[in-house]
C-alpha cells in the first residue's frame, strides 16, 4: 500500500467564491503513481468546503442563493460576538460538508457521468488549503 500527500492553496478573490479543481486532483493522483485506490479530498478550514456536483454555472448560482436563504451571511449570530464576522461561513461549510472520497481506477478517477470536484470557499480573500491523499496500489 503505497500514499501520496499534496496540498492545494487558495486565496479567492471573493468571500464566497467555488472553484473547479478536478484537474488538480487528476494531477495528484498521476503523480502519486497509484492505479488503484481512493484519493480523500478536503477543506483544511472550517471555513471552506470540498464537494462532487456538476460544473454548470447556473447550478453554482443557484448554490449560493441556497446557502444565502439557509443561513444569512449578515445575519445575528453569537459567534461574531467574539470579534468575528464570519459565522455564516461556518454554518454553510457544515452544510457543504468538509470533505470527498473519489475511487480511482486504471489511475483515473472513477466519476459518474458530469461528476467534478469543487472548492467551496466561504470565508475568502486570505491563504487556505485543500489537502488530496491518495492511497492504494
Amino acid at each position: 500500500m503505497k500514499s501520496y500527500t499534496e496540498h492545494l492553496w487558495f486565496n479567492t478573490s471573493k468571500r464566497i467564491e467555488f472553484i473547479n479543481i478536478t484537474d488538480k486532483v487528476e494531477q495528484a493522483v498521476k503523480k502519486s503513481g497509484i492505479k488503484e485506490g481512493i484519493v480523500l479530498v478536503n477543506a483544511m478550514h472550517i471555513t471552506a468546503s470540498v464537494f462532487i456536483n456538476d460544473d454548470e454555472s447556473g447550478l453554482i448560482e443557484d448554490y449560493k442563493g441556497w446557502l444565502a436563504k439557509l443561513v444569512d451571511p449578515k445575519g445575528y449570530y453569537k459567534h461574531n460576538l467574539t470579534g468575528e464576522d464570519n459565522a455564516y461561513a461556518h454554518l454553510m461549510r457544515t452544510i457543504m460538508g468538509r470533505e470527498v472520497v473519489v475511487a480511482i481506477t486504471s489511475g483515473k478517477l472513477d466519476f459518474g457521468p458530469w461528476e467534478q470536484i469543487f472548492y467551496g470557499e466561504f470565508d475568502g480573500q486570505r491563504k487556505k488549503r485543500v489537502m488530496v491523499k491518495v492511497i492504494g496500489e
